[in-house]
């Protein structure tokens, strides 16, 4: 199963986010273990860089980086997926170029602690709990 993440997810596993890492964190061991291929916006990918340099610093931002790129594969954020996405009717604009995002990429869904900013979306979206017995489900 192809899944997207939303940034909110990758901050609660990077900041150790109290209560939400635990559920985040077992989404990326289920990565590890290949039984889900976590996919992440390009943006997505920025916006992490952005904070952790931040935070943290250069060093220590590329570091998380380089982790995350082991784990995700990177969704294009194309000309196309920004044209698309300002015509949707999501309320935040930034996820719907998630959504637009993960829809180019062929993904199944897209987890997020965020679900009632992607009421107007078309591909799935799952809370990391749900996620985990969707694939509990599976098994």
């Amino acid at each position: 199963m192809k899944i997207l993440f939303d940034t909110n997810i990758v901050l609660d596993v990077l900041l150790k986010r109290q209560p939400h890492v635990l559920a985040s964190a077992q989404l990326f061991i289920a990565i590890e273990n290949r039984r889900l291929t976590g996919f992440l916006a390009a943006t997505t990918v920025t916006t992490i860089h952005y904070l952790a340099a931040k935070v943290a610093g250069r060093q220590h931002a590329q570091q998380h980086l380089t982790r995350l790129l082991t784990l995700f594969t990177v969704a294009p954020v194309t000309q196309q997926v920004i044209t698309e996405a300002m015509l949707l009717p999501f309320g935040d604009f930034e996820d719907a170029v998630l959504h637009e995002c993960a829809r180019h990429a062929g993904v199944d869904g897209i987890v997020t602690r965020n679900s009632t900013d992607f009421t107007h979306a078309i591909l799935p979206v799952y809370a990391p709990e749900e996620m985990l017995r969707v694939l509990h489900a599976r098994d």
